[in-house]
């Protein structure tokens, strides 16, 4: 058995001196933390639950901003904190796959 339920990982890599997109360019900070606090809100942070953590590049970055979770391996983009909303609303709490937000 794994030691969480679900490991979700944001890409927050940041490219300097280049025209290359990359995550951090899109908030991909703030909304890391804002997941983070909002997991621990709803009580499914902490061992055999969720764990929300950073992560440097996925190498996804021009799809937009990412983030992955496993066990499953699903990719998403996201642009806003309604967006991680859903994420955690949908697939953190329920299962279900946010197909729109899906790469």
């Amino acid at each position: 058995m794994s030691y969480y339920e679900r490991h979700v990982f944001f890409c927050l890599n940041r490219r300097e001196g280049t025209e290359r997109t990359c995550c951090a360019r899109h908030d991909a900070e703030a909304l890391q933390g804002y997941a983070k606090d909002r997991v621990k809100q709803l009580g499914l942070a902490g061992a055999g639950k969720v764990r929300i953590n950073k992560a440097g590049c996925l190498d996804r970055c021009e799809e937009g901003p990412c983030l992955v979770v496993y066990p499953e391996g699903t990719w998403y983009t996201y642009i806003d904190r309604d967006d991680i909303d859903e994420i955690v609303e949908e697939h953190l709490v329920h299962g279900r796959v946010v197909e729109r937000l899906k790469i």
